[in-house]
């Protein structure tokens, strides 16, 4: 906008009206988008873009042919070799606008097409929506022969995949298809592993679902065990006699009572199994709902402060003050915002729903990624950083568990680090299967009681010498945790005023 209103350049205007085209039609802006794509002139050398991003935007307003106006006008450009934009995206939406339009022909036409340029391209999950959408053609126009074998094959290809949405959606078509066929006990299974995928606690309809499947499956097995029963029934009537008769009903009576007896007892086990560990968990919840509430309370009261004197520096044009208000302010809620982070990730460890998919990951970048998120808090407190980890180093673990538990370390290190410190994260050369990882900071350090507090599996809560809470200690059980469930291991060296160093171990990629 800036660029807009200071220049007549208009090439420069050109840019400036596409990306912002770009930008509205990803937000899902679609009137603001077309009104720049409108202002942009037909001299721009990527104007078949503007065309392109015209019929998304059409498509995305379900205007199927408004949509296929301006894709064909792209199919039929002559100069379409020295363009940059994707065949094969460009006849799947052609395909899937003439799906819509029910000019089932064309559909196929251009569908198979996208999905002949997407094969020879290998991407697979493109590959997994043409087999969907053209099973999807076929089932529109009763051709369940054509379209089973399509949604088979994106089943299977999908467990090459990452994307819980295409996982979730080619099980549930298999669901549909065996429903259909009748057959109860496989629908079942792909609905169970479609809600495998889906956050049970948004889905409730979809949870009576399955329990519909299940309850018609076990009528379905009731009713052969029923049948069989009968039979066998028939055939001993003739050979049973009042005496066998009393002495299975004494029997089946007094089997009966012995197993009714145990159940009980096992079942009173049980109970009073859970009831100990549930009155642990709501202890522990109360006392972190307090802790967090707590520190939630001052950030929110620190923000108040602030916000008053903030206003203040601004009515006495004080802008010095104002300057470290701001820096103040920042500061706090971004510690707010880390201890709300760390509690839902806790939250879904606790809940086991937090998805953990181990991969190689070259040590380096991440480290540097890390630094990168909180170069503003290290120029802030001016503390100098070094990052000398071995760049040949890779380590087998979950990227997304190893980035919050750096990220915890790395707030922690320059929380406790005075102004004007020093943090290092380096790596130590070891003959075992593992890499050594050690954060190093000039901080506050601790004493041993302190390390072995926060070393404990139960320990909750960080404190100090003389046992004043200061904080959850959320942040350090959740990096342990995560390092656990990434077979790695944490140590921690520490003096009083001399400093800190975090060592952690993580297998390497053999």
């Amino acid at each position: 906008m800036k660029q807009l209103t200071t220049t007549h350049n208009t090439k420069l205007n050109d840019y400036c009206h596409y990306f912002r085209a770009n930008s509205f039609r990803k937000k899902k802006m679609f009137t603001e988008a077309k009104k720049e794509y409108e202002l942009i002139s037909n001299t721009f050398p990527f104007f078949y873009n503007v065309k392109i991003g015209l019929g998304a935007i059409f498509l995305e307003q379900k205007n199927f042919s408004k949509a296929v106006s301006y894709y064909q006008e792209i199919e039929k450009n002559p100069k379409k070799d020295n363009f940059d934009y994707n065949r094969s995206s460009l006849f799947h939406d052609l395909g899937i606008c003439y799906l819509e339009l029910q000019s089932f022909d064309k559909s196929e036409k251009y569908l198979l097409k996208a999905l002949a340029l997407q094969q020879i391209e290998k991407d697979t999950s493109l590959i997994i929506g043409s087999y969907m959408d053209i099973a999807t053609l076929y089932y529109n126009q009763y051709k369940d022969n054509q379209a089973i074998p399509y949604f088979e094959k994106a089943y299977q290809l999908s467990k090459k995949t990452k994307s819980f949405e295409l996982k979730q959606n080619t099980a549930i078509n298999m669901a549909v298809v065996e429903e259909n066929r009748k057959n109860f006990s496989k629908t079942l299974v792909y609905r169970k592993e479609y809600e495998q995928w889906k956050d049970s606690l948004n889905n409730q309809n979809k949870i009576w679902a399955v329990a519909d499947y299940e309850k018609k499956y076990a009528i379905a097995q009731k009713q052969k065990q029923i049948s069989v029963l009968k039979i066998e029934n028939k055939l001993k009537e003739t050979e049973r006699k009042t005496m066998f008769y009393s002495s299975l009903g004494m029997l089946a009576l007094l089997i009966g009572g012995v197993y009714v007896y145990a159940q009980k007892v096992k079942n009173a086990k049980i109970i009073l199994t859970q009831k100990n560990k549930l009155d642990e968990l709501n202890a522990t919840k109360d006392q972190l709902f307090s802790i967090v509430s707590h520190d939630l309370r001052s950030s929110v009261n620190a923000l108040k402060t602030s916000n008053t004197k903030l206003t203040t520096s601004l009515e006495a044009k004080n802008y010095q003050q104002l300057d470290q208000l701001l820096h103040q302010n920042s500061t706090i809620a971004n510690g707010a915002y880390t201890l709300l982070d760390n509690l839902l990730h806790w939250a879904l460890l606790q809940t086991k729903q937090l998805y953990f998919h181990k991969d190689s990951v070259h040590l380096f970048s991440i480290v540097q990624q890390i630094e990168y998120n909180y170069k503003p808090l290290l120029l802030d407190k001016t503390i100098s950083f070094e990052n000398t980890v071995s760049k040949n180093s890779f380590i087998f673990v979950d990227l997304d568990s190893l980035k919050i538990v750096l990220r915890n370390l790395l707030d922690n290190a320059i929380k406790f680090s005075p102004e004007n410190g020093k943090i290092s994260i380096y790596t130590v050369e070891t003959n075992t299967d593992f890499c050594q990882l050690v954060i190093e900071d000039t901080g506050l350090g601790m004493t041993q009681n302190t390390i072995d507090e926060l070393l404990q599996d139960n320990e909750l809560l960080a404190k100090k010498s003389n046992s004043e809470i200061i904080g959850t200690g959320l942040g350090m059980q959740l990096c342990k945790q995560m390092i656990k469930k990434n077979s790695g291991s944490l140590t921690i060296e520490s003096e009083l005023n001399k400093g800190t160093k975090m060592i952690l171990l993580f297998p390497k990629t053999r």
